[in-house]
């Protein structure tokens, strides 16, 4: 049973739909997490798996913070984790310790960071023609040095604090499946392209019809490229830990879950300009704050909605076991389908154990709306789990049972930009018009990593700590080498 055509070739279809404005006017702006999420393998198949899950809940609020980041994922922890990092290893003349506090809607890490596929690969080529034209030769260079300086600075912070054994961290490398003539020939005219740029493609691999079919039962060709697999949530509960323990006398760090912001105001005390952050439990004081919910943003950024903004955007994963064992599935993580499937199986405890694989995707069966403009993660869409359901069977012929039932089945939210690629850097630089300097001036912004966010947040949320730090010290801040100039939101105006 070969891939069901009716799924393939439909990214030129669902880019269309993304960068078209809905007819509802005004577009609504993203709804807060919903209460009654799906339960996601990573946050709910053992009952140790979020040890922070109510952390803070029932704490006091603090009335006064130095900075405040709004959201409890890779971006948020990662903004915090570097925030540390620098004010240990930069020789700052700080008056006091910063008061560095994170703000979850739901649980510790419930968002887009405990549901997503739990794949940390950075992206060695595809799309850098496309990216050369739309930009130059230097950006498109860039969206590949972001993903490998984010990849290897998380895989050398988790090597060095002995971290890999505890969150499944496993290289199996990433093979891509070229299911069409079209995706192959594509795939090929990027590989020459970047390799002309002088790309650094090491790693990367061709693998033939014969060979992929012969070594893994997938009848497609492909290529190889780096990549690693994780448990995200234990992750970012690890980078958070780290973060506390390592506070120092430079900065303090707590965290409050169960806590949803519903605005940011501004205010001005004895001659002072902060922010008032309002939450269901009270108000905090600061005078920094970081919008690091993704998906959700434009519910505190109401002119984020739409297509120029970004677009809350509903995936679905499942997790099902493989018809045979290890030795045949191996461990490899995988996409194809133009990225709309991803998946890949994770380590067995014994030699005998069928492999449990995770498996994302199913959007691109979910036409015309393909889940854009979905923020509600309580339920799964049936035509996205009956693609899913039937995918891995078609693929590998053998190895996977049409007929099984998944052991999981959850969704969350995602957030989409038309470019594909986050806005990363002070708010008020993204408005056109009412820029409302006194708003957004110290609001910091990084999401919309548009289904791609694990070899891009936690680079971008080291910019945004760097940006902050060089604000309070009266600095300049200095870009690096690796953050494309379109992130950066003085690049990005929005109306």
């Amino acid at each position: 049973m070969p891939v069901n055509p009716q799924i393939l070739g439909k990214l030129e279809h669902s880019q269309k739909v993304l960068e078209t404005p809905p007819l509802e006017r005004p577009i609504p702006p993203a709804k807060l997490p919903s209460r009654n999420p799906t339960r996601s393998f990573w946050i709910d198949s053992s009952p140790d798996a979020n040890p922070l899950a109510g952390e803070g809940s029932k704490d006091p609020l603090p009335s006064e913070a130095d900075i405040c980041i709004i959201g409890a994922g890779i971006t948020g922890v990662g903004v915090a984790y570097h925030l540390i990092e620098l004010l240990n290893t930069a020789s700052l003349s700080v008056k006091r310790p910063l008061r560095i506090v994170i703000l979850e809607a739901r649980d510790f890490c419930s968002g887009a960071t405990g549901r997503n596929g739990g794949h940390l690969t950075p992206a060695a080529f595809l799309g850098f023609s496309q990216r050369r034209a739309f930009f130059n030769t230097v950006e498109a260079i860039k969206s590949y040095e972001l993903e490998k300086h984010t990849a290897s600075l998380l895989v050398k912070i988790i090597e060095g604090n002995g971290w890999a054994s505890d969150i499944d961290l496993v290289e199996g490398g990433h093979i891509n499946l070229l299911f069409t003539e079209e995706e192959e020939k594509d795939a090929h005219k990027d590989f020459d392209t970047a390799r002309q740029a002088q790309l650094n493609l090491d790693g990367v691999e061709w693998l033939s019809k014969e060979e992929l079919e012969e070594e893994y039962g997938a009848p497609y060709p492909g290529f190889r490229e780096p990549g690693h697999n994780l448990w995200p949530l234990k992750l970012v509960t690890k980078l958070y830990k780290h973060a506390q323990a390592h506070t120092g006398q430079y900065a303090s760090l707590s965290l409050h879950t169960r806590t949803p912001v519903t605005a940011v105001t501004h205010e001005t005390i004895d001659n002072s300009s902060t922010y008032a952050v309002v939450t269901n439990r009270g108000s905090i004081s600061c005078s920094h704050v970081v919008h690091a919910t993704n998906g959700y943003v434009s519910h505190l950024l109401p002119f984020l909605a739409g297509p120029d903004g970004i677009i809350p955007t509903r995936g679905q994963v499942m997790a099902t076991r493989a018809s045979v064992g290890a030795d045949q599935i191996k461990i490899p993580s995988w996409s194809g389908n133009e990225g709309f499937a991803y998946w890949f199986p994770r380590p067995v405890t014994h030699d005998s154990e069928k492999p449990l694989i995770i498996v994302g995707g199913g959007r691109e069966a979910v036409a015309p709306g393909y889940e854009l403009y979905v923020d509600d993660d309580s339920e799964t869409h049936p035509l996205a789990g009956k693609a899913l359901r039937e995918f891995l069977p078609s693929v590998f012929e053998g190895k996977y049972d049409p007929d099984s039932k998944p052991e999981m089945e959850w969704t969350g939210i995602m957030g989409y930009t038309k470019m594909g690629d986050p806005f990363v850097g002070p708010i008020a630089d993204l408005l056109v018009t009412n820029r409302n300097e006194d708003l957004y001036k110290t609001q910091y912004i990084a999401a919309g990593y548009t289904g791609h966010g694990m070899p891009r947040a936690f680079g971008c949320a080291e910019a945004i700590a760097q940006m902050i730090i060089a604000d309070i010290s009266d600095k300049e801040w200095k870009e690096p080498y690796w953050l494309p100039q379109r992130y950066l939101t003085w690049n990005r105006g929005v109306e």
